[in-house]
């Protein structure tokens, strides 16, 4: 659950925003202004603000939340911008792959090409696979030749990139629709042909079919051959060097593939078949583990990630002839992350000057990101020292490394990291999210990584503070600032401390944000991860609500003025929050939960068990929907969600809405057509952080926002 014309009704349909009018509420820059200046002679012309604050370092007195910021919502929208994955051809040219909300989240392969970049994918082509619901892998680079799968069709395409203005060719079936997916190929040149991850729903969405098979590329679309099948999940599908050995990773309900999963070995046949297979991790009712991101290095070695012994996704390496595996540095960190997509990379196979194999990897320890280089043959492990506190997929070339990464002051980018030897000489961001953010830098709230007590004696949990800031703007000594804090999706997930537009358009207004890593949260190891296991609804509120006691007692936020938001599973706690606890005083929720047992009912196959674990029996499904305790709401609540999603179906933001309407609460609800699970047009973006904020300064805020936002109407209260 990992994250149209308007109308002024609660329950409307948006296709698209209007023009934002300044009838209604319009909002002013703030209520009252003073502005602290020395003593002049009446003789003196006034001076203007400029000159005024950078003289005499003066700051414009208002209140929280109504500080005028350049940081718009058009801004945010705009650098919404997502990162699909990055590889590097043969010739050392990288590919990104980037979703466009100014294109209504069209998805573009682009090629670095000197200054200008150049986007490979055509205008009517957008490259995204719905395998899983949450895709990823969606392409893959071999030589010359992209291999990837169309939205529209999800079909598999092969296309040039090298010749400008090549025509994608379809290499699979036209079932008549996008039921079939595809994901996490590997391209196949011992039988020229396609291995990847294949997801039928022609039968069933809710119970498709996942198996591990091989597209020919000669030019014949026939059905694909199907190598792997049987069991509930498949990814990681990877070939040896030679075509010999194909390794793979797969899963079974009830489990995610981070509770338990195996990784496989299957020896390929004269006639492209596996005739023969071995388990080498996860098949020892004994030890729990999840392996993932199997990897072969150039001398034919299989190394992956697994959490057995510590808890915590550490390297290891397959001893092929006594079927064992060896650690190759312990460390309580993670080096990979919950598998939520396909096509993850966190660590790379490159050379050193003597000719020697060592491994680019990226770990996480203490909400902090690091890269390295490890040798495996010593256990030594050496930090690369870059900007970068944030590291996602990593890919290589020569004595490069290309790093997609950010930090509190660099947006989500890629980063090309030149080596020599286990040292950094050079770092250039090749892309950004938002290229020119850093015109906004002032206003930047930097994040203050916080550990507060849950509880649970004995036991904290973990938060990124945001102060409010803005070098033209202060608040009175005695106001405390409202706080918003966002409960993030998964709930298998981690939120991270780095610089995102969305929160700095809170900040920057004067508002306090906190992002919460409840028990749940990944990035902590096993242990940590497990607390939320049959306490869903439970250990996720009670470390939100734990966290605004916590900047409550440090001065940090208003009592009166607490407000909480989330997307999806964040949604849930968002709800849950409000249902069962009085800590919040209002509450926005995307695309988030409200029956539990509907969602059971309803979602898709992957996720269809997550909840077995999560919840646990049929009573506590029960008692922690919100939905079945209407009159434990006291707050006013907005609601937003997208009409096409198929994780969190459209009914659980209805039936919430209709039942709070008809409680008296006042409450909002906003539907987007051709919107599935998150927002990824531009417009809608915008829409829904503009009503939240105006929402909420409107039922609580007690401050007028300063930019001209239109509201829609809340129920039971306009």
């Amino acid at each position: 659950m990992a994250i149209s014309s308007l109308t002024r009704l609660a329950t409307s349909t948006i296709t698209s925003p209007p023009p934002f009018a300044t009838a209604l509420i319009i909002s002013r820059y703030f209520t009252k202004r003073i502005i602290f200046t020395t003593a002049t002679k009446e003789k003196n012309p006034p001076r203007s603000f400029k000159t005024m604050s950078s003289s005499l370092n003066s700051k414009v007195i208002a209140p929280y939340g109504s500080w005028k910021s350049p940081i718009t919502a058009d801004v945010v929208s705009g650098s919404s911008k997502r990162l699909g994955g990055t590889a590097v051809d043969p010739q050392g040219h990288l590919f990104w792959l980037e979703s466009r909300p100014s294109e209504s989240g069209r998805v573009v392969l682009v090629k670095e090409d000197g200054d200008e970049p150049i986007d490979i994918t055509p205008p009517e082509f957008s490259v995204r696979t719905l395998a899983q619901e949450y895709g990823g892998g969606a392409f893959r680079i071999y030589g010359d030749t992209v291999i990837f799968s169309n939205y529209k069709d999800q079909r598999l395409y092969k296309q040039s990139t090298s010749s400008k203005g090549s025509c994608p060719v379809p290499i699979t079936p036209d079932y008549g629709g996008p039921v079939i997916s595809y994901a996490d190929g590997v391209f196949d040149a011992r039988f020229n042909r396609y291995i990847t991850v294949m997801e039928d729903r022609r039968v069933s969405r809710t119970n498709s079919t996942t198996t591990i098979v091989a597209v020919p590329l000669d030019g014949n679309i026939q059905e694909p051959n199907v190598l792997v099948s049987g069991n509930d999940f498949y990814a990681f599908p990877r070939l040896d060097s030679k075509g010999e050995r194909m390794a793979w990773i797969e899963w079974s309900h009830p489990n995610m593939p981070w509770d338990k999963s195996e990784l496989w070995v299957g020896y390929i046949s004269e006639n492209g078949d596996i005739h023969n297979r071995v388990c080498v991790a996860g098949y020892d009712p004994k030890i729990v583990e999840s392996p993932t991101e199997p990897k072969w290095s150039p001398t034919g070695e299989l190394f992956f990630i697994t959490d057995r012994k510590n808890g915590f996704w550490n390297l290891y390496k397959w001893v092929e002839s006594k079927n064992e595996v060896l650690p190759l540095y312990p460390l309580n960190a993670e080096f990979a992350r919950p598998l939520w997509i396909f096509g993850m990379n966190s660590y790379e196979f490159i050379k050193n000057e003597a000719g020697k194999t060592l491994i680019a990897c990226t770990y996480r320890q203490n909400g902090k990101s690091y890269l390295g280089i490890l040798d495996d043959v010593q256990g030594s492990f050496s930090l690369l020292d870059i900007p970068f506190t944030d590291i996602d997929n990593i890919a290589s070339w020569n004595d490069y490394l290309y790093v997609e990464g950010a930090s509190a002051v660099h947006p989500s980018s890629v980063a090309k990291v030149t080596l020599d030897g286990r040292k950094v000489v050079d770092f250039k961001i090749c892309w950004s999210s938002s290229s020119d953010c850093l015109k906004y830098e002032s206003y930047f709230s930097q994040p203050e990584l916080i550990e507060f007590p849950t509880v649970v004696p004995g036991q904290n949990a973990y938060a990124y503070y945001y102060p409010p800031t803005n070098p033209l703007y202060q608040a009175s000594q005695e106001e405390k600032p409202p706080l918003l804090l966002k409960s993030h999706g998964g709930p298998t997930a981690e939120t991270r401390g780095i610089l995102n537009l969305s929160i700095q358009y809170w900040t920057s207004r004067g508002w306090a944000f906190v992002d919460v890593n409840y028990g749940g949260s990944t990035g902590y190891g096993r242990e940590f991860r497990e607390r939320l296991l049959d306490r869903w609804g439970i250990v996720d509120v009670d470390d939100c609500c734990s966290c605004a006691k916590f900047l409550l007692e440090n001065g940090k936020a208003d009592k009166d003025r607490l407000c909480i938001t989330g997307g999806s599973a964040g949604g849930y706690t968002t709800l849950a929050a409000l249902a069962f606890r009085d800590t919040f005083k209002a509450g926005a929720s995307l695309y988030g939960v409200a029956d539990l047992n509907l969602l059971k009912a309803e979602t898709h196959k992957f996720e269809s068990h997550y909840l077995d674990k999560l919840v646990g029996d049929d009573k506590a499904f029960f008692d922690r929907s919100p939905i079945n305790f209407v009159d434990k709401f006291s707050c006013p609540i907005i609601l937003f969600q997208g009409l096409e999603d198929k994780v969190v179906p459209p009914d659980q933001a209805r039936k919430i809405y209709k039942a709070l309407k008809e409680k008296g609460l006042p409450v909002a609800l906003v539907e987007y057509e051709g919107e599935q699970h998150g927002f990824r047009k531009a417009e809608n973006i915008k829409f829904t952080i503009e009503q939240q904020m105006v929402f909420f300064a409107r039922l609580i805020g007690r401050f007028n926002v300063a930019d001209p936002i239109t509201p829609i109407k809340v129920d039971n209260f306009d």
